[in-house]
């Protein structure tokens, strides 16, 4: 049953998830597409969460941040693609509204807790970077935990909040959601309740969960790039800033993105725009974070060549470790 009776009032059940549209010959295809993102998603933050776990030389906060990033993604990718490639496969768009909210309250977790992750990392990056002399002291492996452990927190608190305000509103049709997963505005849009308070809860806590988190990422990277500057080596400077570029470019995307679907006003015409905006936050982000962050990183490398010699895997893979 996807209605029911209550109060006088027809409340629905399902939602329907509009996706990227009907086109009966893109299905299998986008199927495809987004199976291999998944498969490769999963993959690089699996290997990046087991190395870390493993490797005692990887045991120190740089890497124990990236541990953790990549956990958040290894859960962030599951809220969404498994359910969509579902729907690619069957054609069943429906939702029941009690896994509409799950999904929204386990994503929204999620993305909360990257911003302050990511922001975090930057940081450590800052420390790392422009006071090396200091950097033992002031990021500690303790200092590491709990930063990691606040940006959860963080994210459990705010979504728990806001889904308290969502819980007590009521759906009396339509139910297409104009979206490929549990977004938000347009869930809180369908609603027959009177909205006010939870859109501005809504809208207050992206902003101040993104924009902060953002600019203190950007300004770290700012530091780090003059710090960079200042390398006497060519040689030290290109690598320097091949690395730095690759995450500021990265974390670009995703606050970017972020920014343009939580932070700013919503408009009709954007709504298709919105959906692509939520594609690079939601899917290409946790797909390049393992690639750029962590499987382009010298140490990385070596633990992987270590993991591979020890399992007895190709020596032409494995190479020296050293």
């Amino acid at each position: 049953m996807d209605l029911l009776e209550t109060d006088n009032k027809t409340t629905i059940t399902t939602f329907i998830l509009l996706g990227f549209g009907d086109a009966p010959g893109l299905q299998i295809p986008l199927f495809l597409v987004f199976l291999v993102i998944y498969g490769v998603t999963m993959a690089g933050n699996i290997i990046i969460i087991l190395l870390v776990i493993t490797d005692h030389h990887l045991h120190i906060p740089m890497y124990l941040f990236l541990g953790n990033l990549s956990c958040l993604e290894t859960f962030y990718t599951s809220t969404l693609l498994p359910r969509m490639l579902a729907s690619f496969l069957t054609g069943d768009r429906t939702i029941s509204v009690g896994g509409c909210f799950i999904q929204l309250y386990s994503f929204g977790t999620l993305v909360v807790a990257e911003c302050y992750l990511l922001a975090s990392m930057s940081y450590d990056r800052y420390l790392a970077i422009c006071k090396p002399l200091q950097y033992a002291t002031l990021m500690s492996t303790r200092l590491c935990s709990v930063l990691s452990a606040l940006s959860w927190l963080c994210g459990i608190t705010v979504m728990t909040l806001v889904m308290s305000l969502m819980s007590k509103l009521k759906y009396c049709g339509p139910r297409e959601i104009d979206h490929f997963f549990c977004e938000l505005t347009p869930v809180i849009n369908l609603s027959c309740s009177d909205t006010s308070l939870v859109t501005l809860v809504g809208l207050t806590v992206s902003a101040i969960d993104t924009i902060p988190s953002c600019l203190l990422t950007m300004i770290s990277y700012i530091c780090i790039i003059a710090a960079i500057v200042q390398i006497p080596s060519s040689d030290g400077r290109k690598k320097a800033f091949s690395t730095c570029s690759s995450h500021l470019i990265v974390v670009s995307i995703f606050y970017g993105s972020l920014i343009f679907v939580y932070a700013l006003p919503k408009k009709e015409a954007l709504r298709e725009v919105d959906k692509i905006f939520s594609v690079f936050y939601t899917v290409l982000t946790p797909l390049i974070n393992p690639l750029i962050y962590s499987l382009r990183n010298k140490e990385v490398k070596k633990a992987l060549r270590r993991a591979a010699k020890k399992h007895g895997i190709s020596k032409r893979f494995v190479g020296d470790a050293e």
